[in-house]
């Protein structure tokens, strides 16, 4: 795995997603259209600053009674925490529902779930699946989630560890996640120190554009004009 450190981090949680999408256009250009999330997540805490981390995947589904004993269920409870309290860390739970167009029929996360992932170095989660508790969730636990639930139905887990699917995103067990208000990205985990060069330079481009059409004699002309000096910058 690719050493990064946690001034690696630290640097892109300094961005929100979309920058770091843009970011990945030019280090990662094969990755321009795959690697993200493309359907819309609730995010109840929109005020939190981004979070990136190694991913711990999961499937659950809550519209049917599982079929499996509770001594069977707790065990693979137990390992599912294990595996979510492995380094490396920090992380951040991808949690894929199965329930097809039932998914988040029962919510899997609430108080004790954000609680425990945090607890055990989880940053937030990103699932197709539901959330509630929203007045009690472990302070700082980012989450985005498809809706809202009030019970937990018949919520239990079928695998972990394996590669899931979320709004759209394919994500494998320890991918790097960067998420925010905006959705996740999976950002590869060897264009990671490349990334604040490339944000330098997007932004030194933009800037051009930007103070150009900001201006009170802002027309076609200045547009044309800023458009080409921002091309010339590298």
């Amino acid at each position: 795995m690719t050493n990064l450190t946690q001034a690696d981090f630290d640097a892109l949680t300094a961005w929100d997603t979309p920058t770091i999408c843009n970011a990945l256009e030019l280090v990662a250009p094969a990755r321009r259209a795959t690697g993200f999330t493309t359907r819309h997540l609730h995010c109840p805490f929109p005020g939190l600053k981004p979070i990136i981390g190694y991913a711990r995947t999961a499937m659950i589904r809550s519209k049917h009674v599982p079929t499996r004993d509770k001594a069977a269920m707790r065990q693979q409870r137990t390992g599912y925490y294990e595996y979510v309290a492995a380094g490396p860390r920090p992380t951040v739970s991808v949690i894929q529902d199965l329930d097809g167009p039932d998914a988040g029929f029962g919510a899997f996360w609430g108080e004790v779930q954000t609680n425990i992932h945090k607890g055990l170095g989880c940053l937030g989660v990103v699932t197709d699946g539901c959330i509630r508790d929203l007045d009690m969730v472990a302070d700082g636990f980012q989450m985005l989630a498809a809706n809202y639930a009030p019970s937990h139905a018949h919520v239990h887990l079928v695998d972990f560890g394996n590669q899931v699917q979320v709004a759209g995103m394919i994500v494998s067990s320890n991918d790097l996640i960067h998420a925010d208000r905006h959705g996740a990205v999976v950002v590869p985990a060897d264009v990671v120190k490349k990334i604040p060069a490339a944000i330098d330079l997007l932004n030194r481009r933009e800037k051009v554009i930007l103070d150009a059409a900001k201006a009170a004699d802002f027309d076609i002309e200045k547009l044309k004009k800023a458009m080409g000096e921002a091309d010339e910058i590298h």
